[in-house]
């Protein structure tokens, strides 16, 4: 019995340990470079949010807006870096590009055509943002109602 209870648990403990590690999944930069998700987030004590997106997603697209809004007091207040990861399939990619530029928005930007990215971090639902600092997913949230946004902030000035 006791031999039987050791291998459940390790069979249960381990891949639970294995996901505490973020993913090399490779993502597209809008240049068409592609760069492995784990590269790009910033090193030290400084935080990274990243924010999965959809030109078609309304609630996405009201909250980069008012994070674009906050950004330049937000940064001075607290260094971090903001990544944009867009998850339109391959055939609205191509739009996201644009999309952006017209909205004047001043982020670093990714596409997961594919959904790799978004799969390997067990991301159902958009929008989607995380913190992550030193390597660990520090904080995450669904859906986006106003409001919202201060919570991230309120987070992000607490690490």
């Amino acid at each position: 019995m006791y031999k039987l209870l050791t291998v459940l648990i390790i069979c249960f403990t381990l891949p639970c340990m294995a996901q505490s590690e973020l993913p090399s999944v490779k993502i597209k930069a809008l240049s068409g470079k592609e760069v492995a998700f784990n590269t790009l987030l910033a090193q030290g004590d400084t935080a990274t949010i990243v924010s999965f997106w959809a030109t078609w997603c309304l609630p996405c697209i009201t909250e980069l807006e008012t994070i674009n809004d906050d950004l330049p007091g937000l940064k001075k207040a607290t260094p971090f870096k903001f990544l944009a990861i867009s998850v339109d399939d391959a055939r609205t990619t191509a739009k996201v590009r644009s999309f952006a530029a017209g909205k004047g928005w001043d982020f670093d930007f990714y596409t997961d055509a594919n959904g790799d990215l978004k799969r390997a971090l067990n991301i159902n639902d958009i929008p989607y943002v995380m913190i992550i600092k030193k390597g660990i997913i520090v904080y995450q949230h669904t859906g986006y109602v106003p409001g919202n946004e201060e919570e991230l902030y309120d987070k992000l000035k607490s690490l």
